[in-house]
This record gives structure tokens, C-alpha cells and sequence, in this order.
């Protein structure tokens, strides 16, 4: 038996007729509204709850986040805006142009997921700059994830639609 054949018996290609595709965007986007900037949703739950201890924990947490993706932005974030341009435009050529599905699908996770990187980058630099804390900064924290979370609804709809687009017009193999 051939092992090309195999391994893609195996793993079905067709990435939006998949059960393994739609777990994982799931998990992805589960995960990005769970940590907001790096900090767990439950810990800017638990400080605006007994404050304290808590509040402090959250605070260090969220300048420690915020001082690393500000850091490595102003260290890397030319090449990474270079890169990330570069590979996504190659997936999106890939996905649209020549119609290749698992680049679509690929393309229909990463791209948000691009967009919540700059949000990130953006709520660490207001973050950073105006010196939050306490409320200011959990309600920062809330509304970065709110954004985040908007953007991951749009992301799976928009996803959901092209996927059973997909299904219906290519059908089965």
C-alpha cells in the first residue's frame, strides 16, 4: 500500500467536510476568548470578585503580557508584519486563486486570528501607556475580550457559510 495513500486516507484532505477541522476552530477560538492578553478570563474574574491578593496577581500578570508582546513587537515586528503579509497572501492566493481547500481553510483561521493579534498589540499599548490598574484594566481587559470575541462570531460564521459552501458545491469525493 502506498503510504501518500494512506496517510490521506487517514486525514481527509477535504479540510471543511472534516470533523477534525471544525473541532479545532472550535478550540481556537474557545481558547483565544479564554486568555485575554495572555491572562486566564477566570483571573480578572476572581480579582474584580475579592480583589487583594488577586488584584495584584492580575496586574502583574497583565504588565508582564504586556511588556513581552510590546517588546518583541518593537524588536521583530517589522519582520513579522513582512512575514505574516507574505504568508498570508501566499494562502490566500492559494485559497482563492487556485481554489485549494486546505489553503482555505487555513486561511479562514488564520486571518482572524491576525486581526486578534493586532487587537492584542493595540489593548497592550493602551495598556502599557496610561498605566492601568484596577478597574481601568479589567475593563479594558472585558472589552479586549469582547472584541476578540466578536471577531471569532464573524470568523466562524463567515467560516461555517464557506464551508457548507464548499460541501454543497464540490460534494463528496
Amino acid at each position: 500500500m502506498d503510504w501518500y495513500s494512506t496517510v490521506f486516507e487517514l486525514i481527509d484532505m477535504r479540510s471543511f467536510s472534516n470533523l477534525w477541522y471544525w473541532i479545532a476552530l472550535a478550540v481556537v477560538w474557545s481558547s483565544t476568548s479564554h486568555w485575554v492578553l495572555g491572562v486566564p478570563y477566570d483571573m480578572i474574574q476572581r480579582a474584580a470578585r475579592h480583589g487583594g491578593e488577586a488584584e495584584i496577581d492580575l496586574e502583574d500578570m497583565v504588565r508582564i503580557n504586556c511588556n513581552r508582546m510590546l517588546y518583541i513587537a518593537g524588536v521583530s515586528g517589522l519582520w513579522l508584519l513582512g512575514i505574516g503579509a507574505a504568508v498570508l497572501t501566499s494562502l490566500a492566493m492559494l485559497a482563492f486563486w487556485y481554489w485549494v481547500e486546505f489553503a482555505q481553510a487555513v486561511f479562514l483561521l488564520a486571518f482572524p486570528m491576525t486581526l486578534v493579534a493586532l487587537l492584542s498589540l493595540n489593548s497592550a499599548r493602551i495598556i502599557h501607556d496610561r498605566q492601568l490598574g484596577g478597574t481601568d484594566l479589567r475593563k479594558r481587559l472585558n472589552r479586549h475580550r469582547i472584541s476578540t470575541q466578536v471577531v471569532g462570531m464573524v470568523a466562524i460564521f463567515v467560516t461555517a457559510l464557506f464551508g457548507m459552501y464548499q460541501n454543497l458545491a464540490v460534494g463528496p469525493f
